[in-house]
């Protein structure tokens, strides 16, 4: 014990020492600039100082000794008084007379970072007239130069991702609180009660973390910071000089400065040069207060230029600040091939403040007896929650039902009250239908498996294991259609974030289904920036963010490549002790994880499938929610619903063969008791939308002896060249052209397989075809009596117009002249 004392002090002192002789050096080159005697060998002395040795033993590197060269003038900047206007031609010398920067490192290029110089960063201070009570953000700050010269205030806040520079800045700014955040993700990522008055900052221009090359990467950072910045607070920024209202650029420029007065723009054509690069920037001085966005432009060449005319604009008293006003912004142009109405832009909403927000629990009252059926509408009886009464809840805005079968079971009370904001059950967010869906996942994920167990050395199973982890139940979520799914799954996501739990991953189909997400999370009072996707990031990187709900695609999740995966890298990031949410959404998408019996034989477990279930068996304490209108329609597609105990330690089936065999037996009267047992054990729930009231009636369409001609002309035709394809067959050795017995079985099942699909594809476009005109009639009556359309397209023919596309020269493209009739075929 006093050994393993004697080292922990040891290692503590040693890090104590490195971090003494850093501060040394620092202090050392800022007493060199302020001597006036700093060169690029007096630098380099102090960095073989430091590490006792020359840049030749690998120990550091030049770019190193810029860095320290940074550190050492933000400490000489710090010790000045606050800049003037008539300070910045002084500080101007100033840079001109310090070392270039001539070496350029991979992380620096990687993170942009290209510190802000000295004059140009008093230049910032100046314009951002920073008071004693603001509260300072800087989401980039690199070694403090933007905030070096700012006087007291009651709060700094900096943000750097790269971990040496952090390492320097927590030296030069004891009183400063830092973070290690991207910077374009800061609204969600960093402390939400923080809401700066003052954010000075100078984004990387054209690289982001996880995106690589980045043309708007600076506007995102941008973006970030003004939705941060208290209402009536100020913003400086430096900014690429692209970024401008030009006719390229107006609709990002607009979007960005949207409820915001840019107060002053300024361009400098030459003020990193001692940086090592010739690069121009934009210098906006920016107030989140509704107003113009496009004053005159100021250009000047340098820094010292435009202090001479540069107009300090007064603040406005955040107390004071008028609200946000809409703005309408114009749609962007959409492409002719893409929807033919352009979605309108969501209008920039009013910033409301997260403490308004009471976190409250969801308050039921128990029911000794189940609630009892309704009237039954064939097999199907009107929803009800059988066991409690949730106080001050709304019913869905869609009657629901569920089968006779499943409504004669009651669900088991539940003991869980889940925690949601005050707005959500004030405003009727969610239904009670909805809200029950959380109390009874919230209630199954406080329960374990029976038995201990370890993943499987092989395959995909668990073994039971004196030594292994403890396994928490899951939920089914089976509604259908329209009782909004996306809703519940975010609602479980945010139940489980407001009690400290914020990491979630989010699994569903495709990345269309992004936004869905994002709108099911923003609907109850999240930030759409929660969600990110892991395809951002390449497979063999490390997400750069702690909290946050990962959004992962089913083919995502399965993919891989020699050195890495998608799911270790999603490992890495949950860690072993994770026990937030997995949703996956569309769960039926694992269906075949156990593979089985397929028209041509014995299918092996699909890919996604397996992912899917190794993430669940590699995260014992995470809350699982499987999400499907359509989860169990063969019964080995329920294999992947490992959390639900159907197989194992305390069931009739001692593993999931077992489980799969007997139940396979049964058929779908046994799928159907599986269904209810669930329900009975608060582990499923089944819901629908009820189409009372609603009447069918056929539209008949009668063939003209015009249309029969043509269906008999084709139907001979494709008789034709059926028999040409038997032929065809026989020539290239497919068949035997004398016994008829099959050479290459393979090549004939593909051959008729196209066959086959190209003439259903073909005439289902005839049908449609002739059908159109007693379609278009109907539609035209309907639309007299003032009465609504809804048209569903089955197919539209979306993939094979991408093909004809992708096949089409410059010069056809140009002048576009497709046929996607089914002559296409023929």
């Amino acid at each position: 014990m006093v050994a393993d004392q004697h080292q922990e002090q040891t290692v503590t002192d040693l890090f104590e020492q490195s971090d003494h002789r850093l501060k040394g050096a620092i202090e050392e080159v800022a007493q060199n600039i302020a001597g006036s005697i700093l060169s690029k060998k007096s630098l380099f002395a102090i960095m073989e100082q430091l590490h006792g040795c020359t840049s030749a033993n690998g120990s550091w590197t030049q770019r190193d000794a810029y860095d320290l060269l940074e550190a050492g003038l933000a400490l000489h900047l710090s010790a000045r008084s606050t800049p003037l206007l008539e300070d910045v031609p002084a500080l101007s010398e100033l840079v001109d007379s310090l070392p270039t920067h001539t070496v350029r490192s991979e992380d620096q290029i990687r993170f942009q970072q290209f510190s802000t110089p000295a004059d140009l960063a008093a230049l910032a201070v100046i314009a951002a007239q920073p008071r004693s009570t603001d509260i300072v953000l800087e989401p980039s700050a690199g070694h403090g130069s933007l905030v070096s010269m700012l006087p007291a205030v009651a709060q700094l806040h900096l943000n750097e991702i790269d971990p040496r520079r952090r390492a320097k800045l927590s030296l030069l700014f004891e009183r400063a609180t830092i973070t290690g955040f991207d910077g374009a993700m800061l609204t969600s990522l960093s402390a939400h009660d923080l809401r700066p008055t003052v954010i000075l900052m100078n984004p990387p221009f054209s690289r982001s973390q996880g995106r690589g090359v980045d043309q708007f990467a600076a506007v995102r950072h941008l973006r970030a910071a003004l939705a941060k910045l208290l209402p009536g607070g100020r913003v400086v920024a430096i900014m690429p000089d692209w970024f401008t209202p030009s006719a390229k650029m107006l609709r990002i420029y607009e979007e960005t400065f949207a409820n915001c007065t840019v107060q002053t723009s300024c361009r400098l054509a030459k003020c990193y040069h001692k940086q090592g690069t010739s690069v121009a920037v934009r210098l906006l001085v920016i107030d989140k207060v509704p107003g113009n966005s496009k004053p005159s432009l100021i250009a000047r060449d340098t820094v010292s230029e435009l202090a001479e005319c540069f107009l300090i604009v007064k603040r406005i008293d955040p107390a004071t600040a008028p609200p946000a006003r809409p703005t309408r912004i114009k749609p962007k142009a959409t492409s002719l091939f893409k929807s033919m109405r352009a979605k309108p832009r969501t209008t920039p909403k009013i910033e409301r403040k997260l403490a308004a927000r009471e976190i409250v629990t969801v308050d039921y009252a128990k029911l000794e007896a189940p609630r009892a059926l309704g009237a039954q509408s064939g097999v199907y009886v009107p929803y009800r929650p059988s066991r409690i009464n949730i106080q001050g809840s709304r019913k869905h805005p869609t009657p629901l039902v569920e089968s006779v079968a499943m409504g004669s079971i009651p669900a088991p009370v539940p003991d869980y009250i889940p925690r949601l904001h005050d707005c959500i059950l004030n405003e009727a967010h969610l239904s009670e239908a909805q809200l029950e869906t959380i109390i009874y996942a919230g209630n199954a994920w406080t329960q374990f498996l029976p038995g201990k167990f370890v993943p499987s050395e092989e395959g995909v199973g668990l073994s039971l294991s004196e030594n292994g982890k403890a396994y928490r139940k899951g939920y089914f979520l089976g509604d259908g259609t329209g009782a909004g799914k996306g809703r519940q799954i975010a609602a479980c996501i945010l139940d489980n974030w407001l009690a400290g739990r914020r990491q979630a991953i989010w699994i569903s189909k495709n990345e269309s289904l992004l936004e869905d997400a994002r709108r099911d999370w923003a609907a109850i009072g999240g930030l759409p920036a929660d969600i990110q996707p892991l395809s951002s990031w390449k497979i063999d990187q490390e997400l750069p963010f702690r909290d946050g709900i990962v959004f992962v695609t089913y083919p995502t999740l399965r993919s891989q490549r020699q050195d890495a995966t998608r799911l270790k890298q999603l490992l890495d990031w949950a860690d072993t002790d994770f026990d937030g949410v997995i949703a996956f959404d569309e769960s039926h998408e694992m269906g075949g994880v156990a593979g089985g019996e397929g028209a041509r034989g014995a299918k092996p477990g699909s890919l996604q499938g397996i992912a899917g279930v190794l993430l669940q068996n590699h995260l014992p304490d995470a809350r699982v929610l499987y999400a499907s209108a359509t989860g169990a329609s063969d019964v080995n597609n329920l294999a992947y619903a490992v959390r639900l105990g159907l197989w194992g330690p305390g069931t009739a089936f001692s593993n999931r063969e077992d489980f799969i065999s007997q139940i396979r037996s049964g058929g779908i009267a046994a799928m159907e008791l599986v269904s209810r047992d669930l329900k009975a054990l608060g582990l499923y729930q089944a819901r629908a939308l009820s189409f009372a009231g609603v009447e069918y009636e056929v539209l008949k369409h009668d063939l003209t002896n015009d249309q029969i001609g043509i269906y008999d002309t084709y139907a001979d035709a494709w008789a034709i060249i059926h028999q040409n394809m038997e032929e065809a067959l026989a020539l290239t050795n497919v068949v035997d052209d004398l016994d008829g017995d099959t050479l290459n079985s393979g090549a004939k099942a593909a051959a008729r397989s196209r066959f086959e699909g190209a003439k259903q594809r073909f005439f289902n476009q005839v049908l449609l075809s002739m059908k159109l005109p007693t379609l278009i009639a109907a539609i035209n009556g309907h639309i007299d009596d003032d009465k609504a359309i809804v048209v569903q397209l089955v197919s539209t023919a979306e993939s094979i117009l991408d093909r004809r596309l992708d096949s089409l020269s410059p010069e056809e493209r140009a002048e576009l002249d497709l046929d996607l009739s089914p002559r296409e075929y023929v």
